[in-house]
């Protein structure tokens, strides 16, 4: 029961700032051109500072674990292939992007630290999660929805050279890289430098959240339901499935297990849906998986908790 609380307690929260922004556009407060430009703000501002914010802290050599490190990082990359293959066999190829991206990326930055350091009070290996996931996540992102875009048309130089500049040029990817460089040489952040940053990563989430809400389509959304669902399962359920046991099998216990479940069984991040927007797919499928993600991982989470803690796991 304490399990579902916690739960409870991380994803209501991410959920009613969705409906807010869907009640504010309802009401007329925010209309689809607002939301377009806070998803842009989002995607360009608040989620790169995020995501340095997250990084520039973290003390690499202290913490530093290859195996680890290794494990997360093999086990994000398969699930990726995987979501990727099985997009191949959906008809509609406008979706496959939005499905691939929405089934393997999980809100491994928003939640992981959190969620680790409410059991164990210290979050160094879900640092070292983000590390080994985060950016890999990102990178994929951008060539997924890049390459799988509705309009793309034909592969060739010109197309794969775009993609290329959209990687290295890629908000969140910058911010990755300038957390790590920050935190590898130690750069001190002044207390001024500290709270605009962090006052700044706090705009993330509810905006995105909001954003998202508000420019979510019951209509549109209840014919992707069929796929969206089909991406939760895979998102909460089957990765999870296959990577848990071999990672308690390879003697992964305690802190490292439960930041290896939040990479694999959260919620799929809102970043999703922000980045889905601005590299121009319809965003439909990826909103409701996100929507149906959040509401299921407050029971699925919990689900694969109790089945750790019954085992000695965690």
């Amino acid at each position: 029961m304490e399990n579902l609380v916690f739960s409870l307690n991380a994803t209501m929260p991410v959920f009613l700032m969705m409906i807010i922004g869907y009640g504010l556009r309802y009401v007329g407060i925010i209309d689809t051109v607002f939301a377009s430009k806070m998803n842009k703000f989002v995607f360009k501002i608040a989620l790169p500072v995020l995501v340095f914010k997250e990084l520039s802290t973290v003390d690499f050599y202290e913490t530093w674990d290859m195996k680890f490190i290794a494990f997360c990082f093999i086990a994000s990359l398969l699930s990726i292939l995987a979501s990727v293959g099985l997009s191949m066999f959906i008809k509609d190829q406008s979706v496959r992007g939005e499905f691939a991206q929405a089934s393997y990326r999980s809100s491994s930055a928003l939640l992981g630290c959190a969620f680790v350091q409410n059991i164990y009070g210290s979050a160094s290996f879900a640092s070292l999660m983000i590390i080994a996931a985060v950016p890999l996540y990102n990178v994929a992102a951008v060539l997924i929805l890049n390459l799988m875009k509705p309009d793309r048309g034909k592969l060739n130089r010109a197309i794969l050279k775009k993609t290329f500049k959209d990687v290295v040029t890629n908000p969140i990817i910058i911010g990755i890289v300038i957390g790590m460089i920050w935190s590898l040489l130690h750069i001190p952040r002044p207390s001024i430098l500290e709270k605009t940053v962090a006052n700044i990563a706090n705009l993330a989430t509810p905006l995105g959240l909001m954003a998202l809400g508000a420019d979510f389509d019951i209509k549109q959304s209840k014919e992707k339901l069929g796929l969206a669902v089909i991406c939760s399962i895979l998102k909460l359920i089957v990765f999870t499935g296959i990577f848990l046991p071999i990672a308690i099998k390879l003697g992964f216990y305690q802190e490292k297990l439960v930041a290896i479940l939040v990479m694999l069984g959260a919620a799929t991040t809102v970043s999703c849906f922000v980045m889905a927007r601005n590299l121009g797919h319809k965003g439909t499928l990826t909103s409701t998986t996100v929507v149906l993600t959040t509401i299921a991982s407050a029971f699925t989470l919990t689900f694969w908790l109790f089945i750790l803690k019954s085992f000695g796991c965690i």
